[in-house]
C-alpha cells in the first residue's frame, strides 16, 4: 500500500477477542516498549477503560486506549498506535479524537518519547502542550514528554 493513499476505515470498540492483533500491533509499533501480555489483557477487559480500534479490511490498523480518571478530571491516553502502512491517513488523529470524546474529561494527558518527532508534531497540532518531562521513562533510558490538552472551556 502506498503512503498517504486514502483508505476506508472504521473505528469500533475493541475487546478481548482482539488480544492477538493488539499484541502484534504493539510489537510492530513499539518494539521493546510494547506492553506485556497481562497489561494488554487488562486494557481489553478492565471496566471504565476506553478501547478503540481502527479497522481496515477486517484487520486492526490502529488502536487507542484511554483511562478516564474521573476523580482527577484527567483522561490518560495509555497507548495509541497505527501500523506503519496506515500512517499519515488520518487514522491516528481519528482514534485520538474519538478516545478524547469518549473519556469525557476536561483534560487529557499522554506520554511520548522525546525522539518521536512525528507523534509529537501530531499531538501539538491537536492542541497538546508539554506539562512535564519524565526522565529515563522508556526502555534504554529515553525521556518521555508528558503532554496535556484541555477539552473544556474556561481553562
Amino acid at each position: 500500500m502506498m503512503l498517504n493513499t486514502p483508505v476506508n476505515y472504521s473505528i469500533v470498540s475493541a475487546n478481548l477477542r482482539d488480544l492477538g492483533a493488539l499484541r502484534e500491533i504493539e510489537k510492530t509499533c513499539f518494539g521493546s516498549d510494547a506492553w506485556p501480555l497481562l497489561d494488554l489483557i487488562g486494557i481489553l477487559t478492565m471496566s471504565g477503560i476506553v478501547r478503540l480500534k481502527a479497522v481496515v479490511n477486517n484487520r486492526m490498523a490502529g488502536f487507542v486506549g484511554g483511562d478516564p480518571r474521573r476523580d482527577e478530571g484527567i483522561g490518560w491516553i495509555t497507548t495509541i498506535c497505527v501500523r506503519p502502512e496506515y500512517r499519515r491517513m488520518g487514522i491516528g488523529s481519528a482514534l485520538l479524537a474519538e478516545c478524547e470524546q469518549r473519556m469525557a474529561q476536561p483534560a487529557v494527558r499522554l506520554s511520548v518519547r522525546v525522539t518521536n518527532a512525528n507523534a509529537i508534531r501530531l499531538y501539538q497540532q491537536k492542541g497538546y502542550r508539554q506539562v512535564d518531562l519524565w526522565r529515563h521513562y522508556y526502555e534504554g533510558g529515553e525521556d518521555a514528554l508528558v503532554l496535556e490538552k484541555f477539552l473544556s472551556t474556561g481553562r
